[in-house]
């Protein structure tokens, strides 16, 4: 390799890690507004206000529910891995349709394991919310993260009901 090779590589290299730091430090801040956003609403009295009056245990399937009446997330960043959540979901229930029963079978395995880190999480974030020791920031930021583990939770189990029904009609 001629030296201008070696040189051209070395700045790719370089201007590839300085685009991940930024990347990074770009994220870092997001997340430190955020959460001055939230110590802020939670020193006026307004995060009890955000609440929504969605009760996760009355909907059957959240993927059937208007975009409007959507659970309602104070983080910017919940509310974005909600929407994922809601797309993967929707792309798996299409795929179920067509899918072999032996890659249904697999997805069946891969989400009822999955379902026991959401169910975990959600176990952890209750009893965090119980101990009473968080700032209402932390307590917000906790209750959020707890709306979001009983959502992904909702919509994994419709999945597996889904995979099971495939499976069990796959297989006669």
């Amino acid at each position: 390799m001629a030296i201008n090779e070696i040189e051209n590589i070395e700045n790719e290299t370089d201007s590839d890690a300085d685009l991940d730091k930024e990347a990074r430090d770009a994220a870092a801040r997001e997340e430190a507004a955020e959460l001055a956003h939230l110590e802020k609403l939670a020193a006026s009295g307004l995060l009890e206000d955000l609440d929504d009056d969605l009760n996760l245990d009355d909907i059957d399937n959240i993927l059937d529910l208007e975009e409007s009446a959507y659970p309602k997330f104070t983080l910017a960043k919940n509310k974005a891995r909600f929407l994922r959540m809601v797309a993967w979901y929707r792309q798996k229930e299409e795929w179920i349709e067509v899918a072999p029963v032996s890659g249904v079978t697999k997805l069946f395995k891969q989400e009822t394991k999955g379902l026991d880190s959401i169910r975990s999480a959600k176990l952890d974030y209750e009893m965090e919310l119980e101990t009473g020791t968080l700032t209402p920031s932390q307590r917000s930021y906790r209750k959020d993260e707890l709306k979001m583990c009983k959502v992904q939770e909702k919509m994994a189990v419709h999945l597996i009901s889904k995979l099971q029904i495939k499976i069990k009609s796959g297989r006669r």
